[in-house]
This record gives structure tokens, sequence and C-alpha cells, in this order.
């Protein structure tokens, strides 16, 4: 105690600063898992929380036995693992590639463009991505004048997942490099030098000493990725799925909000949400207990 009170007093205006990020957390990623509750009542906005029915694990069996777990537990961890495997590395490629640029002209022009579709709105980039996969869409007309019949692309449930995490790693790629970018500015120059002297390649050099130099930061971004693996965004699912497409692109999240809000399943689709974050929680502290016995690092 007293030496939390020392501190205090050297560092008193820090512990100030963190009075408002300490709120929000408090507020708004805390206090909201009270409502958590609902999951394991038959929840009914008139009685309240605690006024509802308790029904322990009955939501839970229901989702567990219901037509679609499989089909939209499937969905989340097959679009999860292909964003993981394609979506991930994309960045850090692209950082590296960014770095190996001696202009920097071109350099401050390739960031700025790669930068851009990440501030424009979601509604926008789902429009983008309707227009130019339908029936005569730009993507289409390339596809007829190669021969190829045109088609609605999003009709097509097959389809659904290429073009959902191509487009995720268009719109993401620029602003997710601006980590892996900055954690390039910090590798030791006189590591370069060396090589040099030796007489070492810049592949060489990219292979031996800037991957290396970054992979602590690649580690904590891919626990902090396992950690949200199943989290995949319902936003952008629901503006580019259709019935004709839930068979591979219903996941998870968007199950719960058809539920929880279009059918006021409130307790069910609670359930369903407090399974994908247990989930959730559980491949974070696997993937950071992995990463800190490989590599010495990790979150905590």
């Amino acid at each position: 105690m007293n030496r939390f009170v020392r501190d205090f007093a050297m560092n008193k205006y820090l512990y100030v600063m963190m009075i408002p990020v300490i709120a929000y957390y408090a507020v708004f990623h805390y206090a909201p898992m009270y409502g958590a509750l609902i999951a394991f009542k038959d929840y009914s906005p008139m009685k309240g929380i605690w006024g509802s029915d308790w029904v322990g694990l009955k939501h839970f069996y229901d989702f567990f036995n219901s037509y679609y777990f499989w089909r939209i537990l499937k969905n989340t961890i097959v679009i999860s693992f292909y964003s993981l495997i394609f979506e991930f590395p994309a960045p850090i490629i692209l950082a590296l590639l960014i770095n190996e640029v001696r202009n920097k002209a071109f350099k401050r022009a390739a960031q700025t463009i790669t930068y851009m579709p990440y501030f424009i709105s979601l509604v926008v980039i789902c429009g983008i991505v309707t227009d130019f996969t339908n029936a005569d869409g730009i993507i289409n007309r390339l596809f007829v004048s190669l021969g190829y019949d045109g088609q609605a692309m999003l009709q097509k449930a097959h389809l659904f997942r290429p073009i959902y995490i191509l487009s995720e790693i268009w719109q993401r790629i620029g602003w997710e490099s601006i980590i892996y970018i900055a954690a390039l500015m910090s590798v030791d120059m006189e590591q370069y030098e060396a090589s040099r002297i030796d007489g070492a390649s810049r592949l060489k050099q990219l292979f031996y000493i800037t991957i290396p130099g970054i992979m602590p930061t690649i580690a904590i971004m891919l626990i902090l990725r396992m950690g949200n693996l199943l989290n995949v965004g319902f936003e952008k699912i629901i503006l580019l799925y259709n019935p004709a497409t839930y068979e591979t692109a219903d996941v998870i999240s968007s199950f719960v909000y058809r539920k929880g809000l279009l059918e006021f399943g409130w307790s069910y689709s609670s359930a369903v949400g407090l399974f994908n974050s247990v989930i959730n929680l559980f491949l974070l502290v696997m993937a950071n207990y992995i990463s800190r016995r490989i590599n010495n690092s990790s979150l905590w």
C-alpha cells in the first residue's frame, strides 16, 4: 500500500490522465456484462432482468440442438480462417514492400492510396462491392469480354466468402499496415550496414533482419486477432448477404442480429453471443500462451 501511495505521489498526473480511459471501459465494456444474465433467463422487457424467469441453460441447449448451429458455426470458422490466412498477412506484406521503396514521393503516394478505402463508409463500400459484382457490373463485363457468362455474384453462395475476404483486404490493408511500418522504423540500422559489409543481398536482409525485427509486433497482433477470431463483423455480412447465400454467409453475429433485433429473441441471442465470447476468450488465452512459449512475446 505504501508503495502505491509513493508511486501515486510521484506520478499523480499520469493517474489522473488514466481516469477517462478507465471510466470508458468501466461504463461501456464491463458494466454491460451485467446484461449477460438474460442468457440464463426468459427475458421480458416488462419484467426486467431480475424479474424475468430463470431458465438456466435452456437457451444454450436450444441453440446447440438447432438446425442452424452447425451451419453458422462452420461459416464463422471458415470465414475467420480465411481472414486469418489471407487478410492477416496482407498488411505485413504491404509494409515490407513499402519499406523497400526508396523513392519517398512514390512511397507517400502508395501509403495514401492504400489508406483511403478504410475511411470510406462501410455502407458505401458494400454498395461499391454490390455494384461491381452485379450481373451488369464492371467485373462481370470483364468476364463477358473474356468469353464467360455474366452472373450476379452475390446471389451465388459459393462466391460470397471470396468476395467478402477480398473486399476486407482492399478496405483494411493500408490502415492495418501502419503499425508494421512503425515497427520497421525501430529496426536497428546498424544491422543492415553490417550485413551489407558481409555481402548480404536485400532479400537476405529482409528474411534475416527485417522480418525477425518486427516479429514481436506480428506476434502481439496475431494474439489480438485470435481473441476476435470468431467476431466476424455482422454489419458487412448483413449488408452483403441475402437468403440465397445464408448457406455460406450466415455467421454467429448475423444470426444474433436476426434473432435478437428482428425476431425479439433477446435471451436466445444473448446465449449465442455469450457462447461466442467464451470461445474467443479461450482462443485469446491459448494464443497468448503459445506465443509466450515460442518467442517470449505475449500480452501478459
